[in-house]
């Protein structure tokens, strides 16, 4: 049974895409989504994605640093390319009210049209939200029934979690889950029901212990997986055959191997 790294930067990595992909397998992490975060990564992304598929997948959107270059050439962009067999979703997208490199408003407008697009093209969407969780949950809300997908890098509270739950969000967890003063996290771990988690390395971002300190990759997603099941209370076989399912259930054109 393998791992899934539900989201990565194939692009932004320390070592090359052959490198990471064979230390990947050699870690038994046979599938990753690598994400799109601006105008000039998007059309980087989808070939990686189309020169590994079916090992990686990618997600196509503009990221809240970069909301101010969202525009409907980037909306056009990502619906003339989301019919292709290795586009499993959109974003990131999202709020982050922490950096503010955007101003509030134009964060959300550009969250609210992407959201509006995974809509009409049926697909997830992988949301960044840092430092905005009133607005966040207004828009889950808002969108209920219209969008869904997965809270990526889920470090929020149970109210967070819960609301993002109620209105058909997934979270996923990262390395951080692994960090000392992470214990509020582990908390909410242990509360979101199994079959809505799943487990990711925002790689090269984040990395967990015991590799802390070095830039991620997408194969120390088993060290999260790990604490995951420990908090979880179940085998690792285990959590990794549920962690598959849902994917799976999540972004169906993802190639599970």
């Amino acid at each position: 049974m393998s791992f899934i790294d539900v989201h990565t930067h194939i692009n932004m990595l320390e070592i090359s895409a052959d490198e990471a992909l064979r230390l990947a397998a050699e870690n038994n992490v046979k599938n990753m989504i690598t994400i799109g975060t601006c105008p000039d990564d998007l059309p980087l992304v989808l070939s990686i994605a189309q020169k590994y598929y079916p090992t990686v997948a990618c997600s196509l959107g503009i990221h809240p640093h970069e909301a101010a270059l969202f525009s409907p050439e980037m909306a056009d962009f990502i619906r003339k390319n989301a019919p292709l067999k290795e586009v499993v979703a959109i974003g990131e997208t999202g709020l982050d009210y922490y950096y503010n490199n955007a101003p509030n408003d134009v964060q959300i407008a550009a969250f609210r049209a992407q959201l509006e697009l995974a809509e009409e093209l049926n697909l997830p969407v992988e949301i960044h939200t840092r430092d905005a969780e009133p607005d966040t949950m207004q828009i889950l809300k808002d969108f209920k029934g219209r969008a869904h997908g997965l809270l990526h890098c889920f470090t929020g509270t149970w109210e967070m979690a819960k609301v993002g739950l109620d209105n058909g969000w997934d979270i996923s967890i990262s390395g951080v889950v692994t960090f000392k003063k992470a214990e509020e996290l582990r908390e909410v771990v242990k509360q979101v029901p199994i079959d809505r988690i799943h487990v990711e390395t925002d790689a090269p971002f984040l990395a967990p212990i015991p590799h802390r300190g070095k830039k991620n990759q997408p194969a120390f997603v088993t060290h999260t997986a790990q604490l995951v099941a420990e908090l979880k209370g179940v085998e690792l076989p285990d959590l990794q055959k549920q962690l598959r399912a849902n994917a799976q259930r999540l972004f169906p054109k993802l190639p599970i191997q």
